[in-house]
């Protein structure tokens, strides 16, 4: 793991910004020298010893039983994109909860998971119970009618074991702050720059963003990965653990609903927060950087980033992949 400096910090958000000029930070020489504790990069090195190696005599009952709350009527997508990659990502067992419209998409694209059917045709309008479950992924394609807040709010209210937030599950709870410090421990939110703009307020420059991030992890106790280029991992211990796997081609439609599935599928089978996000960022964005060597950063799709799951998972896990 190689500890970053405010300059090389600087240096990262050039390329994100596009500009070629360091952007401003906004400190003064004392402020930059006391924030350079806690930045690193991510190395493979890192990623490895955590992943956890399997048994030969082991049964799906040891690879947790997570659950999806995800998509909408016209959204089916990103609930199958989240599935699928949870599905590639270790998981033992998955149940998907989506309105019932979707419930022949979710049955004949994605046969390995089950389907709970809300009871509302449309949209997410019924919370569930969760007490059989070892994680639970809300938000891809959840849409933001009044009957799926409602229904949000009271879910992460009696939820109990680790989420992950995306998508609409944020940009609903940019309105609701007062739930913030109730969410359960070792969750994780995955907001691209706009959701948590949504959440904390606008920022003047990339830096003011990671610190406001580093803020809201702090304040509701939950990792933050903070998508981009070198997406960001944030704890609620304040570091910050930039990733350097992905690439311009997964800035597309559906990548973040894959990111969402892999981390429920790691914090399902019992990895820590800090530990699934992480090794889901890492993973996420290596199979999006074998995907560009076949498709090319202009037809890469998130479809794509699922189809290299099973490479990434085979070379981090130890058991290399030809042309890794």
């Amino acid at each position: 793991m190689k500890t970053l400096s405010i300059a090389q910090i600087k240096e990262l958000y050039a390329g994100y910004t596009g500009s070629g000029e360091l952007p401003d930070t906004g400190l003064n020489a004392e402020d930059a020298e006391q924030a350079e504790a806690g930045y690193f990069l991510t190395e493979e090195e890192d990623i490895r010893p955590l992943i956890k190696q399997r048994k030969d005599s082991a049964h799906k009952g040891n690879f947790g039983h997570a659950l999806l709350i995800a998509g909408s009527y016209g959204m089916a997508g990103a609930s199958v994109l989240a599935a699928r990659a949870c599905m590639r990502s270790g998981i033992g067992l998955l149940t998907v909860h989506a309105p019932s419209c979707n419930n022949h998409i979710l049955q004949t694209t994605i046969p390995e998971a089950m389907v709970e059917a809300d009871a509302h045709e449309k949209c997410f309008a019924g919370p569930t119970d969760t007490g059989r479950y070892n994680a639970v992924g809300i938000g891809p394609g959840l849409g933001k009618s009044k009957e799926t807040e409602a229904a949000l709010l009271h879910q992460l209210r009696t939820s109990q074991c680790p989420l992950v937030l995306d998508a609409d599950a944020l940009n609903l709870l940019a309105g609701n702050r007062h739930i913030w410090t109730a969410l359960p421990k070792n969750s994780v939110l995955t907001p691209h720059p706009g959701e948590l703009e949504r959440l904390t307020g606008e920022s003047k420059n990339p830096y003011e963003r990671l610190a406001k991030a580093r803020g809201l992890a702090k304040l509701a106790d939950v990792h933050i990965v903070l998508k981009g280029h070198y997406s960001a991992v944030v704890t609620p211990e304040g570091n910050c653990y930039f990733n350097p796997t992905g690439n311009a081609g997964m800035a597309t439609a559906g990548s973040g609903d894959v990111l969402t599935g892999i981390v429920l599928a790691l914090l399902s089978q019992g990895y820590m927060g800090e530990e699934a996000a992480k090794a889901g960022a890492y993973v996420h964005g290596m199979a999006g950087d074998l995907a560009l060597r076949k498709y090319g950063a202009i037809s890469l799709n998130a479809s794509d980033i699922i189809e290299f799951l099973p490479a990434a998972w085979r070379h981090i896990s130890g058991r290399q992949t030809a042309g890794l």
